[in-house]
């Protein structure tokens, strides 16, 4: 299957730092189908030598296991092409339309056409307006939208409305890259490919699920972008959600995108909806504050570069919710994520009940299992065993790891890469429907509601801590603690 992929935005950040070296990895990997093109295009002029030569020099800032040799960027670079085009005239449309037609690469025309839209979302209406007007949105192309899809449920709303004015739902890739996390993947064959967990993964069995998707950096040169967007658009309302769906669904009823989306958005309908009154007590907020991170001195939010002056953007956010259903009624899901935390670390952790009758001395954790994001891919099953043979000896902790760059040595493949393939092959499993993310953004949109109506603003936190005290008297209010309290 030939394919042409447009990376539209293709001197921009997202392109040379993840797009294009995941697109490497695949051709070194030997899974990029034959007969492909990938071109580039962005409103530099440029040649396609010189945009070959541009993005070798950016090679140089990837890690050392992922930058390619000379050789295999020279063998890479034979699938590289570039096209200047203003995303506002329609001219440079055609000019891409006719590209695309071309023998440049191809002797007949691409059997799919991949437009990825690595652009400011500002952008997203635009650029699908212009492709439709072109006839850019024929059956054999899919476009890719990266988030945030909007920054609020409005704006949400009018991006998917321009969107399936121009191409159809099954055309369209909202890509999360952290549903093409290892781990991730494995969450639905952990639940519905062994018998051992579904039976456990209820109520009756589970006491708390912790989400937790934390930075050490802070926001570095982003302080502008990042001062109108603010951890809750950022991370909580796709990347946590998503996550939250997958370890909520019920079993779908078969392995198909739209079987699963349909059981991941009765999740989101089933989640505890927020009030004022709510928000206040279940939603915490923060902003770093100078301290000290990775062992170095930290400026704080309001001194990182481009920092808007005053600006109470939260780089923390701490929630408790619930999923209003029979399989989950009562337990609580805790959600975290910020920048400057004490250490990088994405996780999901579920918490088991205790034994209901303890016959051993001292107190016995309760079991849990860790699905660990980053900065490694892996589970952890976390049990008790008896060190010795005193019966009057206390259990002491031990797990069962499973390490996926290990295991799968040979077939692991990051997320961006993972998901660019599944594109490419025209799989949705692992991308979000349209009304799966107007439907997150109903569900934050009490909270962004009730920030604008308060005057307090975010808790200060140091950089280089887990974020405000006020997070773990969330947690400990139910009677638990975070992972790394425990």
């Amino acid at each position: 299957m030939s394919f042409d992929l447009v990376v539209i935005g293709g001197t921009g950040d997202l392109a040379w730092r993840k797009l294009m070296p995941a697109l490497f990895q695949a051709f070194r990997h030997g899974k990029l189908p034959e007969g492909g093109r990938i071109l580039a295009a962005s409103r530099q002029e440029m040649s396609d030598d010189a945009y070959r030569a541009w993005l070798k020099e950016r090679f140089q800032e990837v890690e050392g296991a992922k930058r390619p040799s000379d050789d295999e960027f020279a063998r890479f670079a034979g699938l590289l092409h570039y096209l200047r085009l203003d995303l506002s005239q329609p001219a440079g449309y055609a000019e891409l339309k006719a590209w695309l037609g071309s023998k440049v690469g191809h002797d007949t025309p691409a059997d799919v056409v991949v437009m990825y839209l690595a652009t400011s979302p500002d952008l997203f209406t635009t650029v699908c307006a212009q492709l439709g007007a072109a006839g850019l949105n024929g059956d054999r192309v899919r476009v890719v939208l990266e988030k945030p899809l909007g920054h609020d449920l409005a704006s949400a709303r009018e991006i998917n409305r321009v969107v399936r004015s121009v191409f159809r739902e099954e055309q369209a890739f909202r890509i999360d890259h952290y549903l093409g996390k290892p781990a991730v993947q494995n969450l639905m064959a952990l639940r519905f490919g062994n018998a051992l967990f579904e039976p456990l993964w209820r109520r009756e069995s589970i006491a708390n699920i912790q989400i937790t998707l934390a930075e050490s950096i802070g926001v570095g040169t982003r302080g502008d972008f990042y001062s109108r967007t603010g951890a809750l658009r950022d991370m909580i309302q796709n990347h946590a959600l998503q996550l939250l769906t997958m370890i909520a669904m019920e079993p779908p009823s078969r392995n198909l995108a739209d079987a699963i989306r349909d059981e991941k958005l009765k999740v989101l309908r089933s989640l505890k909806p927020f009030s004022i009154e709510s928000v206040g007590r279940d939603v915490i907020r923060g902003q770093y504050r100078a301290g000290n991170a990775d062992g170095k001195p930290a400026v704080g939010f309001l001194e990182e570069d481009k920092a808007p002056a005053g600006s109470r953007t939260e780089t923390f956010v701490a929630l408790r919710t619930e999923v209003q259903n029979w399989r989950w009624a009562g337990v609580p899901f805790y959600l975290r994520t910020g920048k400057r935390l004490a250490a990088r670390d994405a996780q999901i952790v579920v918490n088991f009940r205790p034994t209901p009758h303890t016959i051993f001395p001292g107190t016995s954790a309760p079991n849990k299992l860790v699905i660990k994001l980053q900065p490694e891919d892996g589970l952890a099953l976390h049990l008790l065993a008896a060190k010795g043979a005193g019966q009057s000896e206390a259990l002491a902790p031990v797990s069962l790891d499973l390490d996926f760059d290990k295991a799968f040595a040979e077939n692991r493949v990051g997320a961006y890469e993972r998901l660019l393939l599944d594109v490419i092959a025209g799989r949705l499993n692992l991308f979000v429907r349209s009304d799966e993310q107007e439907e997150a953004w109903a569900w934050v949109e009490p909270i962004l509601e009730a920030w604008r109506n308060d005057d307090v603003g975010p808790r200060p936190y140091n950089a280089g801590t887990w974020g405000p005290a006020a997070a773990s008297a969330l947690v400990a209010r139910d009677g638990y603690a975070w992972s790394e309290e425990q």
